[in-house]
């Protein structure tokens, strides 16, 4: 069963530079334990690392795009033999010069594969720029910082959503110096299905959503710059500076570095689709699944058949987690018997959930 989403989108390029989730969500939901096995979609490889961090038997990571696994691997290298200042410096979420990341590639460039090394040599621009700022989506959020947000505020009115001020004051700063008709309008527009599916992810990538995007995208942002606290949340502070001056998402944290280089051996990945994997490795148990949001770019058939598929192949108490961006998706009633919903759990670890933009998170466990 190859995934439906290959045969409609180009995946010969990077999508996702860095995860847009949020691992510290990711981690309290799926409650991984030291004897657990572990399957992540690879992505950038943020959220498959931090999963190392604690201390799983074994993870496994998939991605069908391979410049996806071509950024896994690279973390992984940087993990291995550089410094963790050199590494926020490589990966661009701090500053540093195009030399010096150069510099930082070629102490990693030995432990790669040829597949991937042969990737990055022709990626000198950039290694140069900090490579976890040059996925497609990455680069959209850069023109929306360069290009539209000076239109909304000044530097200085957008420096004080990164200061630590109570909700209160949030709000009505929000209210008072944001939220006015040039915000809204320029927001809705950048963010409109049109744009978004053109220039910053897939076109295809809509084919089963629901609503009105820019809305849903509008609100949630409301939401992180008043209700969550942007002096603790990198991924807006990401979208709103190009970098993490503040905050860090948990693979990057300083107490993070050696529990997530010291497992690194426990890591192993494959350049495959979920589904074709599973197939081939019919005998293998596994009961923590990191399902990003793939069951969006799914049919409501395909999705149960994946499910399915998992179901086949974990134990009792194995963990699903995953995200709702535009299209909900959850178990269907025909699987009830199979998984029930962690619904309270989930809706907790949503409000806090600091990868603002999706609509619901998702926990279900394999009934006993």
């Amino acid at each position: 069963m190859p995934s439906e989403i290959v045969k409609l989108a180009d995946f010969s390029r990077i999508r996702y530079a860095q995860c847009w989730e949020d691992a510290d969500v990711l981690l309290q939901g799926l409650a991984i334990q030291p004897d657990d096995v572990c399957l992540s979609i690879g992505s950038a490889g943020d959220n498959t690392l931090a999963l190392l961090a604690c201390s799983p038997k074994r993870v496994i990571a998939v991605d069908f795009n391979p410049a996806q696994i071509a950024c896994l691997a690279l973390r992984v290298a940087a993990f291995r033999v550089l410094s963790h200042g050199e590494l926020l410096a490589f990966l661009g979420s701090k500053l540093a010069t195009g030399g010096e990341r150069r510099a930082f590639y070629g102490r990693c460039r030995g432990l790669l594969d040829e597949a991937v090394r042969q990737f990055w040599d022709g990626q000198e621009r950039a290694i140069a720029q900090g490579f976890a700022r040059v996925g497609k989506f990455e680069r959209y959020l850069t023109t929306f910082r360069k290009y539209v947000l000076p239109l909304i505020g000044d530097r200085t009115t957008r420096e004080h959503f990164l200061q630590n001020h109570p909700q209160s004051v949030r709000e009505a700063f929000y209210q008072t110096h944001w939220n006015h008709w040039r915000w809204r309008l320029l927001f809705r527009l950048f963010f409109s299905r049109p744009l978004l599916g053109r220039w910053g992810r897939d076109p295809q990538f809509f084919r089963y959503g629901e609503g009105a995007i820019s809305q849903h995208l509008l609100q949630r942002t409301e939401y992180a710059l008043t209700q969550l606290n942007p002096a603790e949340n990198p991924y807006l502070q990401w979208i709103l500076t190009g970098y993490h001056p503040q905050a860090l998402p948990f693979a990057l944290r300083p107490e993070n570095f050696d529990p997530i280089r010291d497992h690194l051996n426990r890591l192993e990945w494959h350049n495959s689709a979920l589904e074709d994997f599973l197939s081939q490795n019919p005998h293998l148990s596994i009961n923590r699944y990191n399902l990003s949001n793939i069951f969006e770019y799914m049919s409501p058939d395909n999705s149960q058949k994946l499910l399915q598929q998992i179901i086949q192949q974990s134990p009792p108490g194995s963990r699903l987690l995953y995200w709702n961006l535009f299209v909900p998706r959850c178990r269907p009633d025909s699987l009830a018997a199979d998984l029930r919903p962690l619904s309270d759990l989930a809706n907790t670890l949503f409000q806090q959930d600091k990868a603002f933009f999706y609509q619901a998170l998702v926990i279900e466990e394999k009934v006993p």
